[in-house]
């Protein structure tokens, strides 16, 4: 609930100091500057802004709110409607996003909704395949996660063999499309580990984006956990219209749609678009440093998300 409390507070105090300041400005403003004009009249000359602070004062709940709204107003429309910060929690999305990154997330780049209820303002786009999507996790929507979006509303999500196929819904008449298979190359072995264990890196191509993920050769298919949705194999998945089917990229350490099911359009909270801090917490087994406290800043990861 954290956030849906800290966006209704924003939306309360941008109302509360707006009010304050038009009612001040409209009844209460143009009452001080008459009695100032007086005061000048009857001493032939013009106050100084001490003087006429003292003889009309302005309360300092108008003073707090003539200054204060605008910055809230706007902290509040870019965090509702343009670009709004995260932090990466957890390993699902290794390699791509590493714990630690902290990066923005494109409001409006799936609608524009309200801030405290989410009711969709204006329909600006639908994600794509291969979009890293910030959203409200569907068994519990007080918790954002984040995913990559293989599957759109009516594509066929086949996992076999720790290898996606997807059929899309325009098959087959995709015109020369990816139709079925996510392409899949080996890049490397050991450059990350589950405890001793090397995990392998592959580069997938989906759509018109190429990103990499890990594997782990040790792990199992995890197939007796998975989401069984009705006329449907095991490890086989039609996503719903309004729906989408989202994955991590540290494919056997993710809890994602093969495990719960489908996200709902109105789920969506934005794309991730850029990492603007990525601290490393890892301060390796000899540091005397409090574990809270960041061992390095990663430069090198700062930039776009693919």
């Amino acid at each position: 609930m954290t956030t849906f409390y800290f966006s209704l507070l924003l939306v309360v105090a941008t109302i509360f100091t707006g009010l304050v300041w038009l009612i001040d400005h409209w009844l209460f403003k143009p009452k001080r500057t008459s009695a100032l004009n007086e005061i000048a009249v009857k001493t032939g000359r013009e106050l100084t802004e001490d003087e006429a602070r003292r003889a009309a004062p302005e309360s300092s709940l108008v003073e707090f709110s003539r200054s204060a709204f605008p910055l809230i107003a706007f902290i509040l429309i870019l965090r509702s409607f343009i670009y709004e910060p995260f932090r990466i929690p957890s390993g699902s999305m290794i390699p791509t996003l590493l714990v630690g990154d902290f990066i923005l997330v494109e409001k409006f780049r799936y609608g524009l909704r309200d801030p405290v209820f989410r009711k969709e303002l204006i329909k600006t786009g639908l994600p794509k395949h291969g979009d890293v999507a910030v959203f409200k996790y569907p068994l519990e929507p007080d918790l954002d996660y984040i995913k990559r979006i293989i599957g759109l509303p009516g594509d066929r999500v086949v996992y076999h063999d720790k290898q996606f196929y997807i059929e899309k819904q325009c098959a087959p008449t995709c015109n020369g499309e990816n139709e079925l298979a996510i392409e899949q190359t080996f890049v490397d072995e050991g450059e990350f580990y589950y405890g001793r264990i090397p995990l392998r890196t592959f580069s997938e191509t989906h759509g018109k984006e190429t990103y990499n993920v890990l594997v782990n050769p040790a792990a199992g298919s995890q197939v007796g956990g998975f989401y069984t949705q009705d006329n449907s194999r095991r490890g086989e998945w039609v996503v719903p219209e309004g729906h989408y089917f989202v994955i991590g990229d540290n494919r056997d350490n993710s809890r994602d749609s093969r495990f719960w099911g489908f996200v709902p359009e109105e789920n969506l909270v934005g794309r991730a678009v850029f990492v603007w801090l990525s601290l490393d917490f890892d301060h390796g087994p000899d540091s005397r440093m409090p574990k809270w406290l960041p061992a390095r800043i990663r430069f090198d990861r700062l930039g776009s998300i693919r």
